[in-house]
């Protein structure tokens, strides 16, 4: 699917970026990694002096493991960004770096790590995948001939979710929520009455949906998230005690008498036959973002910082579904969604919502960065098919700020995550009034622009000239104004926006079953009927010809 071209100058000036604070009862225990791309932040931890970061600088934010702490186990950290402000925050695995920086520390950004840090952050917060080794190449390594038959429990006899990947995850709301972090970073080494009072549940709630929803009690789900991370961080050359501390194990006995009680390799013996195994490389998501934090944090603590990597390589995710909406951007290169045998693509610039429900894949090509930027619920957004929409360069900074606000706790007070649903729709609304004749007048004008924000809803458009002109002598007016600078009716010129509207989503491949919907046909005859008769074709003949165009 294609979108039309950018939009025109004036239509897509973005917000001002407000001013955002870190709030510690978002996160648990954890070093931060703080980079400034725009503006300025502010970082006081207890009673130190504050930390002024500008543009291009980064610091090191220790976790808080010190005596004193308040009695729920959160960093004391004061973190607060100025208006104009894009400022993103890196949370690494527990245990990545934290031996080399007890300490606040300032550190420059160069220019040519900047992206690579915008998709470190896209890797922590979305399901992507770096290229490279899966969990099915590491089921592979440990069923090749002459490795040890793992346990019955173990991959070998197990290729399913309790595998070396990640265990089944959790369905109820508050169980799941827990489960993504710990997939995220399975070190965090919280109780399960901690983790109940962050997702507002209780332990015996959340002990009953693990196991209802997965048929794994928590600690043994934990345990073997943990296992398939270990086996992860192996594959990215981590040494057994580096693994030890990034899964949550707290010694290198621990791990190796769980890792091979499980998988019937020691992890040393896992290690060495993967690295003796030809084609061995790529990391998966969890590893990558480990990986590139270490890289982050040599560069800090070096005199001379080293180039970044040339390419930021392709990446994906693996096929799954989401409960809500979710409205993904990309900031730069291109990459495609799938969904069954369709492919949408994604160009530098495209916001895509992708439907809740469906089984998709999300791809980037090599080089390329995209970034979240909110969900909806079902409730909030009908939507059964991708609906895309292209923003400016002019909107880079403002969409990041969105997408760090939507994923992490640097947000401002009065954060509504429901903005994004209105900022969507005031684009799409923009975008749309590029396919039709505007009139000039501000009453007239307003009038229009209501119809195109409706554009989907039946009888949508009857019902803002009635809401909005309740008085005759006004809608004779805006009828006139339509007729004298648009060479049409209203009525007329509402089924010219709903067909060239029609046409735009058709040349860009999308099925006239949903183009009908979209424009707010409740039966595809109607929507044929219409259609042929503003165009002369048929939705589908249109449809044939334009691609024949494109061959």
């Amino acid at each position: 699917m294609t979108v039309p071209s950018p939009l025109a100058a004036g239509a897509s000036r973005p917000p001002t970026v407000p001013g955002a604070r870190w709030s510690p009862a978002d996160a648990p225990v954890r070093p931060l990694l703080l980079w400034v791309r725009t503006g300025t932040a502010h970082v006081r931890l207890d009673d130190e002096p504050t930390l002024h970061l500008k543009a291009g600088e980064g610091a090191w934010i220790p976790a808080d493991d010190r005596a004193g702490i308040p009695a729920d186990g959160r960093a004391q950290r004061a973190i607060t960004t100025e208006p104009g402000t894009v400022a993103f925050p890196l949370c690494p695995h527990a245990g990545v770096g934290a031996r080399g920086l007890p300490e606040l520390t300032r550190f420059d950004v160069p220019g040519d790590w900047q992206d690579w840090l915008i998709q470190l952050f896209n890797l922590q917060v979305t399901p992507f995948n770096g290229h490279g080794y899966s969990p099915e190449a590491i089921a592979d390594l440990l069923r090749r001939p002459g490795a040890r038959p793992p346990t019955p429990s173990g991959l070998a006899h197990d290729p399913g979710p309790k595998g070396v990947s990640s265990p089944a995850m959790p369905r109820a709301r508050g169980a799941r929520a827990v489960a993504e972090e710990l997939v995220r970073d399975p070190g965090l080494d919280l109780t399960v009455e901690r983790w109940a009072s962050r997702v507002l549940s209780s332990a015996r709630t959340l002990r009953r949906d693990f196991l209802a929803d997965t048929g794994l009690t928590f600690e043994q789900w934990r345990l073997h998230c943990r296992l398939g991370a270990a086996a992860e961080f192996l594959a990215a050359g981590y040494d057994v005690d580096q693994v030890a501390a990034l899964v949550g194990f707290a010694s290198r006995n621990g791990l190796t008498r769980a890792f091979k009680g499980r998988f019937g390799l020691t992890p040393h013996e896992f290690g060495r036959r993967l690295f003796a195994r030809p084609g061995a490389g790529g990391l998966t998501q969890r590893a990558a973002a480990a990986r590139q934090t270490d890289d982050l944090i040599r560069m800090m603590r070096e005199t001379d910082t080293p180039a970044a990597p040339e390419m930021l390589p392709p990446a994906n995710t693996p096929s799954h579904t989401n409960d809500i909406h979710v409205l993904s951007w990309m900031y730069r290169g291109s990459g495609y969604l799938d969904i069954g045998d369709q492919r949408y693509e994604r160009e530098r610039g495209v916001a895509t919502w992708i439907p809740a429900h469906l089984e998709h894949v999300t791809g980037l090509r090599e080089n390329s960065v995209s970034l979240p930027l909110g969900n909806a619920s079902t409730a909030d957004l009908q939507l059964t098919a991708p609906l895309q929409v292209r923003f400016s360069p002019a909107w880079d900074d403002y969409l990041m700020f969105c997408s760090i606000s939507a994923r992490s706790a640097l947000r401002p007070d009065d954060h509504n995550p429901r903005h994004i649903l209105d900022l969507f729709a005031e684009q799409v609304t923009a975008q749309r009034a590029l396919s039709v004749p505007m009139p000039t007048d501000p009453r007239a004008r307003a009038v229009a622009m209501e119809c195109l924000r409706r554009i989907g809803e039946p009888g949508g458009a009857h019902d803002v000239e009635a809401g909005r002109t309740q008085d005759a002598d006004i809608r004779a007016e805006i009828h006139r104004a339509f007729r004298d600078e648009t060479g049409m009716t209203l009525g007329r010129w509402r089924y010219a926006a709903r067909m060239r509207i029609a046409r735009d989503l058709l040349a860009g491949g999308a099925p006239p079953s949903t183009v009908a919907r979209r424009i707010g046909y409740a039966h595809l005859p109607t929507f044929s009927a219409a259609f042929s008769r503003f165009h002369g074709l048929s939705p589908r003949e249109y449809q044939d010809r334009e691609a024949a165009k494109s061959r």
